[in-house]
């Protein structure tokens, strides 16, 4: 089995560095400076223990990758990024494991593929320089739940998960992939929010960002009501998780920020539409009114435009702007 990473950054990068530290196949997709980095000089890949230079082939396009039977093709890209990789990949026979947020990626690759598994990512790493990559978690370097899509398990979610667990996971194949990535979108339609309001804030700041993130997710879960979508509770993600990842400093550096604030320092692409914008279609479709989720995915979008940087707007003004 071959590990095709596809897209390595923050998340692709941890688990295609840690999938090649312990003997795994591993090749890498990455853009530009990041693949040409990797390339010179390998991915540097720092843990809270230890750091470790991962050197693997690396290509900047699809086109450039021999792909081959027995590859596993992992999506680790941004959500709206998704149909055009699907779209360049030249074999739909191989299977491919959606390691993403949100729950769209997966209905994206079952159009074009028959063999189709989502991940529920918790795996806190940061990605902001080309060629090196922050996997922030101990003891465990990320939570990595695999099953197929839409739902079961089977031999290669079994064996996927096992080469994960291998490779300083925790990784299991489950049966109900799709109910856990109901849960973990709720727990991401606060990205937008600390994208926009930044990590650094007073405690008035701090218990206005939990209110607005407490509407958003109220929004969510009435959807989730009302289109009859299952979702494990926080009981159940307690539970079954457990704090087996904690954030770690790594050489010294302060957290960053989730994905969606990385993305706007690195002036890439959102994903937004896909987080909160999830949230606003449901409501479209089955009439739940959303217009936290709508403030969010509007005002994120607005700053990617405008090349703005996290922390540029504060929490009463997003609040402000809700009771207008």
């Amino acid at each position: 089995m071959r590990f095709v990473i596809l897209g390595a950054g923050a998340v692709g990068g941890t688990i295609g560095g840690r999938l090649a530290d312990t003997g795994h196949e591993v090749v890498l997709l990455a853009r530009g400076a990041h693949a040409q980095a990797i390339a010179s000089h390998g991915l540097r890949l720092a843990m809270p223990d230890r750091v470790i230079s991962v050197r693997v082939p690396v290509a900047e396009r699809v086109d450039e990758l021999d792909f081959r039977d027995g590859d596993v093709l992992v999506l680790t890209t941004k959500t709206h990024q998704t149909t055009q990789l699907l779209d360049e990949l030249p074999r739909r026979d191989l299977p491919v494991v959606c390691a993403q947020n949100g729950v769209a990626n997966e209905r994206m690759a079952v159009r074009r593929f028959t063999a189709v598994y989502g991940v529920v990512v918790m795996l806190p790493a940061a990605f902001l320089e080309p060629g090196h990559v922050d996997a922030q978690g101990a003891p465990y370097s990320g939570l990595l739940d695999v099953g197929r899509y839409p739902h079961g398990s089977d031999d290669t979610a079994t064996a996927v998960a096992a080469a994960l667990a291998r490779s300083g996971f925790v990784s299991n194949a489950v049966q109900d992939v799709m109910r856990w990535k109901y849960a973990k979108l709720l727990r991401n339609l606060g990205n937008a929010i600390q994208a926009l309001c930044g990590v650094d804030m007073s405690d008035s700041d701090l218990e206005q960002v939990q209110e607005l993130d407490a509407l958003a997710r109220a929004e969510a879960e009435a959807c989730y009501r009302a289109a009859g979508i299952d979702w494990a509770s926080d009981e159940e993600w307690t539970s079954h998780r457990g704090m087996q990842v904690q954030w770690t400093p790594v050489e010294g550096r302060d957290r960053a920020g989730g994905s969606t604030w990385q993305s706007l320092v690195r002036g890439s692409g959102l994903e937004v539409d896909y987080l909160n914008g999830e949230i606003v279609l449901l409501g479209r479709l089955h009439g739940v009114d959303t217009p936290v989720n709508r403030l969010l995915q509007v005002r994120a979008h607005d700053a990617a435009r405008r090349g703005a940087r996290p922390g540029e707007m504060r929490p009463f003004e997003l609040l402000s702007a809700l009771a207008r």
